[in-house]
């Protein structure tokens, strides 16, 4: 029997969704190999400070943001269950989906990945996914800059070939360079903020959810 295709898995709290999570979802499935990519907005994330704006707002701007790609899927539980989201229960309920046999892939960024060993029982992650970093060309992710607990994982579980992961379910390491996109959610409400237009960096479609509902405005978030 074939088998299947590695799915990438790219959460977050995408307030607002930009277009440097677009690039990222996008290099990643060329990169990786990918089936595609099951975005999930994370509903009341425990890691970092709360969103600006609601649950349901940035559920919406995300399908805006990925509704012209057919490599990209919504999975909306995080926000309709309205409890907080942790990355194992979420894994945990994706590997029961999709089975054992499907690659699944966690999709980070480098500054995010850094950081993994501070996120609610990190360890467990590698027992439903795979992880891939991304990072920027020439400057790549190196162990020994991490913190100490992540540091032994990652040099116990890198494999330098995005092939190694259809081989198996979860539990290796890879890395993948991306085009450096200066992008970010704060300076992006910052400019909101302040009146100033987001274009090119937010989707159109993104752009006039955010106007029609007069997002990101006086800190207004309903």
């Amino acid at each position: 029997m074939r088998d299947p295709l590695p799915l990438g898995i790219f959460g977050g709290t995408f307030d607002p969704v930009h277009v440097g999570h677009l690039r990222l979802a996008e290099e990643a499935s060329e990169t990786l190999g990918l089936s595609g990519v099951r975005w999930i907005p994370a509903g009341q994330p425990k890691h970092r400070e709360a969103p600006q704006v609601t649950p349901a707002h940035r559920l919406q701007m995300v399908r805006l943001a990925t509704a012209g790609n057919p490599l990209f899927s919504v999975d909306p539980a995080e926000v309709e269950s309205g409890e907080a989201s942790f990355t194992v229960p979420t894994l945990e309920r994706l590997r029961e989906k999709f089975g054992q046999r499907q690659p699944l892939i966690l999709l980070l960024g480098a500054d995010a990945y850094a950081g993994l060993n501070t996120w609610h029982r990190w360890q467990e992650i590698f027992s439903f996914a795979h992880l891939a970093v991304a990072h920027r060309p020439g400057y790549p992710v190196n162990a020994d800059t991490l913190p100490a607990p992540l540091a032994e994982e990652h040099r116990q579980r890198y494999a330098p070939e995005p092939a190694t992961l259809a081989a198996a379910g979860a539990g290796i390491i890879t890395t993948f360079a991306m085009t450096p996109l200066t992008i970010s959610a704060t300076h992006i409400r910052q400019i909101l903020a302040q009146g100033q237009s987001p274009r090119y960096l937010l989707t159109q479609p993104v752009i006039d959810y955010i106007d029609l509902h007069h997002l990101y405005r006086n800190n207004d978030g309903s």
